[in-house]
């Protein structure tokens, strides 16, 4: 019989409440001798399982069972005496089942909600009691940015260092709850790194429309010794249906020299056919920086950049359209949701007061963003132009305006906030 322990270890001390230093320390192992009991599929020695039993409250023998695996005494029964084992069974699970009365399961609570304004809400909990709350095919966008279980230290109840495939069955509980609530032609946008990507996808692939595996072109950390420079997350992209609601990326300018202004990439005989609202967004990000500087940066864990969320919001979703983001970190999405009008439900598990304080700072946020907005929508940027003429670069050959064009302002819109 194929063995589960180690998940089965991980799934029973997260329902318990019992931590992995509880449980290290109570077993008497080192971080490493636990951590390979919890990847592993192999069953332990039979002193650490029946230490595992008292930790979790149960006997060595109904921690098998959970596990998927036979008793030494109970094999032997069933191989010596079939018949009379499972009419036992059958018994015991007839008596079972007449002596329990069906029941309606409890409706799901909500995490309690933290902020409120007049477009959105942010709970503070666990994001899956949130989904399993929410109706059917009820939200227009849904983006998330879960922890990348790389072991970081995102506050006292988030897990980030599960083993591989309790991470991987976890990403599936969420996900099967963000395919419910997504609205036929609503899109799902999925950000992590492509060791996760890759088992993600191909989950999602199974329910979902898939459109893009977008490159976003970010440097966080140094070089890794025997691998490659890592330097790309992935962003996945899947609709629920054949075509999404809404499609409507923006159009970026055209890549200059940040010294003279000339054009990076040569477009010979082409500049008279170029867009005049600037060039067609490809599945390779690269103009996304990371949130390094003080004057954007909330909290000391990592946080998304605004551009990157105007960017999404504006590629899949529509003013008045709901956005939902179960992961909230420092709150990006949120921000850029609330400052471009579209409805958004939000959860976080960690601390939420960085994303307090940036709602208390929201007409800073509007400003940021009308900077990062002037830049999009339009062949070359205000100052790649003032750097192009004082070089001598010719433009008279691109179309400059386009009298249909409509920039796309920020609206400033009220904010109501509570805290609860």
């Amino acid at each position: 019989m194929f063995c589960h322990f180690g998940e089965t270890v991980v799934r029973l001390c997260r329902e318990h409440s019992v931590s992995r230093t509880t449980l290290r320390r109570q077993l008497g192992l080192s971080a490493r001798e636990l951590a390979e009991i919890e990847q592993a599929a192999w069953l332990p020695a039979e002193t650490v399982v029946e230490r595992l039993a008292r930790v979790l409250g149960m006997s060595s023998d109904e921690l098998l069972l959970t596990a998927g695996v036979l008793p030494t005494w109970l094999e032997k029964a069933l191989l010596s005496r079939p018949g009379e084992v499972v009419q036992r069974l059958r018994s015991l699970a007839e008596d079972r089942d007449s002596a329990t009365e069906p029941s309606t399961p409890p409706p799901h609570v909500a995490p309690p909600v933290v902020l409120e304004t007049g477009l959105g809400r942010l709970h503070h909990g666990d994001c899956v009691g949130l989904l399993r709350g929410l109706p059917d095919e009820s939200v227009g966008l849904f983006f998330a940015d879960p922890p990348f279980n790389l072991g970081k230290d995102y506050g006292e109840h988030v897990d980030d260092g599960r083993p591989e495939q309790g991470y991987i069955e976890w990403s599936r509980t969420w996900m099967a709850e963000a395919v419910r609530v997504l609205k036929p032609g609503g899109s799902l946008f999925l950000y992590n790194i492509p060791r996760w990507g890759i088992h993600l996808a191909s989950w999602l692939a199974g329910f979902l429309q898939f459109r893009h595996w977008i490159a976003v072109d970010i440097k966080f950390s140094l070089p890794i010794q025997q691998r490659l420079y890592p330097s790309h997350y992935s962003l996945l992209y899947y609709c629920k249906g054949r075509q999404p609601n809404t499609f409507s990326p923006p159009r970026l300018p055209i890549e200059t020299c940040r010294h003279c202004g000339g054009e990076i990439r040569d477009y010979g005989g082409y500049k008279d056919r170029m867009n005049p609202r600037g060039v067609n967004l490809t599945d390779v990000w690269t103009d996304i920086s990371p949130v390094r500087h003080a004057r954007f940066k909330r909290r000391q864990a990592n946080e998304l950049p605004l551009k990157m969320l105007d960017r999404i919001l504006d590629i899949a979703s529509a003013e008045g359209d709901t956005v939902l983001d179960p992961f909230g970190g420092s709150g990006t999405t949120y921000v850029a949701a609330e400052l471009k009008g579209r409805r958004w439900i939000g959860c976080e598990l960690g601390d939420c007061q960085p994303i307090l304080d940036r709602f208390e700072n929201i007409d800073r946020e509007r400003e940021i963003l009308a900077e990062l907005r002037e830049n999009i929508n339009t062949l070359f940027t205000p100052a790649s132009l003032v750097l192009r003429r004082r070089n001598g670069h010719d433009t008279s050959r691109y179309r400059l305006e386009d009298e249909t064009a409509e920039r796309q302002p920020v609206t400033a819109l009220p904010l109501f906030h509570s805290e609860g």
